[in-house]
């Protein structure tokens, strides 16, 4: 079986029905998180008796209430990884990169690898590394206009300086030959 985003599997529910949101909901809180609906209402700042409320079926979540549910569940699969910035670059280049962890300061997070081939596996990745905790990402220029449009964290341009007159040379260097 193919395990889904739970994020996914939630905002699918909540457009097939009540029940199946409801269903859904319990199941993440029980089976996958392990957290109660306290935990639940701290996090998302829904107050317990309306999320008993929900879970109950005797009310109907409002699309601010889904939102500030989606955000606490986010937090609670993101907590059990820890931060990471999403590295959404070519297989070559990923090649190239010796560590897997940046200092910023005296914090140290860690990069997670997107290996990409075309412009629409880069959008992919970024959608993807947001669902999954990320918070930052880190693409080529070709790309990230379109990328910080789709997604809520920031996102850093590439600027290859030195490799971009390396590759001049190169490309000259082979027009010659």
């Amino acid at each position: 079986m193919i395990q889904t985003d739970p994020i996914d599997r939630l905002m699918r529910a909540a457009l097939t029905s009540d029940e199946e949101f409801v269903a859904t909901l319990d199941d993440l809180l029980r089976r996958d998180l392990r957290i109660s609906i306290r935990e639940l209402s701290e996090a998302s700042g829904i107050a317990q008796s309306s999320l008993y409320k929900i879970l109950h079926g005797k009310r109907s979540p409002n699309l601010s209430t889904l939102r500030s549910i989606i955000r606490a569940i986010r937090l609670f699969y993101r907590a059990g990884e820890g931060e990471f910035i999403g590295l959404i670059v070519a297989r070559s280049v990923l090649e190239t990169i010796e560590e897997s962890t940046a200092e910023v300061g005296t914090r140290r997070i860690r990069v997670r690898e997107y290996p990409v081939h075309t412009m629409e596996d880069a959008i992919i990745a970024a959608v993807r590394a947001e669902r999954e905790g990320a918070v930052a990402v880190v693409c080529a220029p070709i790309v990230s206009s379109v990328i910080e449009q789709l997604v809520h964290i920031p996102v850093a341009t590439i600027i290859p300086r030195e490799s971009v007159q390396r590759a001049i040379e190169l490309a000259a260097h082979k027009a010659w030959l």
